[in-house]
């Protein structure tokens, strides 16, 4: 879940410089920045059993998945840390 920390708007380039120097991670939603906030041990569980899950499925493919901490750009210009996303372009 994430909180919001800032009700002003910044443009992608400020939150993205912000991002690079931050200990805490941010999402990017409309042009207002909401802090990440931590999760239970039991969602670390379930995302590592999923993003396990995934990997196993993907074995030998060219697609791998990814947990927590890779940034993921929307179509509409959105900034997301999934807790699992499996990507093909790496």
């Amino acid at each position: 879940m994430s909180t919001e920390k800032s009700q002003e708007l910044i443009r992608v380039e400020e939150y993205l410089q912000n991002e690079q120097n931050s200990e805490v991670r941010h999402e990017y939603v409309d042009g207002r920045v909401y802090a990440m906030g931590g999760a239970s041990p039991n969602h670390y569980r379930i995302t590592g059993n999923i993003a396990r899950e995934f990997g196993n499925h993907l074995k030998g493919s060219p697609c791998e998945p990814f947990t927590a901490d890779m940034s993921l750009k929307t179509p509409t210009g959105q900034y997301r840390y999934p807790d699992v996303l499996v990507t093909c372009d790496m």
